[in-house]
């Protein structure tokens, strides 16, 4: 998460082009299934490997519930302030 940060973080920085965009659009693809060993890992690890695939799919559908809030958010963020900025900087707090 914090990879991801910091690419988000260069990424806002950054000027916008189209050279930004392939590289920002090329690190986050490799970052981003990066954690699902991790969670899993750590999901075993907590609670054993006897119900890992229920708690496996409990853990990414509390994900998908996030990714649909943070995606609705976003948009509201946009609708109000006319900018992506204050969600692009929270990602990287988050992430941080």
């Amino acid at each position: 998460y914090f990879a991801r940060s910091v690419v988000i973080a260069l990424f806002v920085l950054s000027p916008m082009s189209d050279a930004s965009i392939l590289i920002f659009s090329a690190c986050i693809g490799m970052l981003w299934l990066g954690t699902v060993p991790l969670t899993s890992g750590l999901v075993a690890q907590i609670f054993g490997p006897r119900y890992m695939a229920t708690l496996f799919g409990i853990v990414f559908f509390s994900h998908q519930l996030g990714s649909f809030l943070g995606a609705w958010l976003g948009g509201y963020v946009y609708d109000t302030t006319g900018s992506y900025d204050p969600v692009w900087w929270t990602a990287v707090a988050l992430g941080v």
